[in-house]
């Protein structure tokens, strides 16, 4: 386990039932999942989990209903305890954790962002912020200090004396990341956290979401069933099935290089001009005209450029580097590319 690894879960498997150990044995034997509940009236949640989260990113666990994607991230905080393994925290197990130490693991390292926002009807969005830290003993007025950074944070000021009930279901899961974020937690869990919003609004939150870490670089693990999400959100993609991990990497090796058949069905359908960037499509030459790309600009927000272009267009480094040009040709021959070898994987059912 590398010194970047904030979480790492090391064969970490879940059953639901009385049972649990001897089932689990089945499973190990080679029992499937719907086997295991037909003949054990056992569920399996998880199987032989090894997976290591790196600090200060968005790791992204995806998945179908009933892959296993909640119950795990449910395992990080203790939710759900496992049948078999480990999960450790910068190196501690926190399966070894006593109640009184859980306590505090829950309160000052590791936060959540609920699917149904979970707020306080009651109370104004600033006391719904700083509820947690009032129960944690912070000071009244260090406590409205923080929470009120963390509204500005998530773009509601002025709404700080509003009830839950006059804000849009947007805002109000605004209010839920604001929560989260002013215990300054290290570790940001978030399951399902936009699923419930309108896709415009869905998508907002997303690029404020993106926004926020670019400046405060928490490890996030974010649960979702959507993929262009994932791909829109996650330094890694984690795809479960029935409980197993079937291809952890970057959403760019997923799409390129997908582990087996499952996962190349799932990607199949994804919008790759949201994915694709323009770095690896640079190539030698001279720009023409003033106009930049940046390296990890996608080729769908880079269109509308290249659209108006009368030549190549200079693509730059994240330092400002110039690595090469790119031209409409080539992103449109990418995509070409891209279509082609999707369109070769068989099967229409996941």
């Amino acid at each position: 386990m590398g010194n970047n690894i904030k979480i790492y879960l090391e064969n970490v498997s879940k059953v639901f039932g009385p049972d649990a150990l001897n089932a689990l044995a089945l499973i190990d034997k080679g029992m499937t999942k719907t086997e295991l509940l037909e003949k054990k009236g056992h569920v399996l949640g998880l199987h032989g989990i090894n997976l290591e989260i790196e600090t200060g990113k968005t790791t992204v666990i995806m998945g179908l209903s009933g892959s296993g994607k909640s119950t795990l991230i449910r395992h990080l905080n203790r939710l759900i305890e496992p049948t078999s393994g480990r999960i450790l925290v910068d190196g501690e197990d926190i399966l070894n954790l006593n109640a009184l130490e859980l306590r505090q693991f829950r309160r000052k390292k590791i936060s959540m962002v609920f699917q149904k926002f979970a707020l306080l009807p009651h109370k104004t969005v600033l006391e719904n912020v700083i509820y947690g830290l009032l129960i944690d003993k912070v000071p009244p007025h260090a406590a409205k200090e923080r929470g009120m950074a963390q509204v500005e944070l998530v773009g509601l000021s002025g709404f700080e004396n509003n009830f839950p009930g006059q804000l849009s279901g947007g805002m109000q899961q605004r209010v839920g990341l604001a929560r989260a974020l002013a215990t300054d937690a290290e570790i940001l869990l978030m399951d399902e956290a936009f699923s419930a919003l309108d896709p415009l609004i869905r998508h907002d939150m997303q690029m404020q979401l993106r926004e926020i870490q670019a400046r405060l670089h928490k490890t996030i693990v974010f649960i979702t069933h959507d993929l262009d999400e994932a791909l829109l959100l996650g330094d890694k993609i984690a795809i479960l099935k029935d409980g197993i991990l079937r291809q952890v990497d970057t959403g760019m090796n997923i799409l390129k290089n997908p582990a087996d058949d499952y996962v190349g069905r799932f990607v199949r359908d994804v919008n790759r001009a949201r994915i694709l960037t323009c770095g690896p499509l640079a190539q030698p030459g001279t720009p023409t005209g003033d106009t930049r790309l940046n390296a990890e600009q996608t080729l769908e927000s880079a269109f509308p450029i290249m659209a108006a272009a009368q030549g190549p267009i200079g693509v730059l480094a994240n330092d400002g580097a110039l690595l090469g040009v790119v031209t409409a040709r080539q992103i449109m021959e990418a995509l070409i590319q891209q279509d082609r070898a999707k369109s070769t994987l068989v099967g229409s059912d996941i």
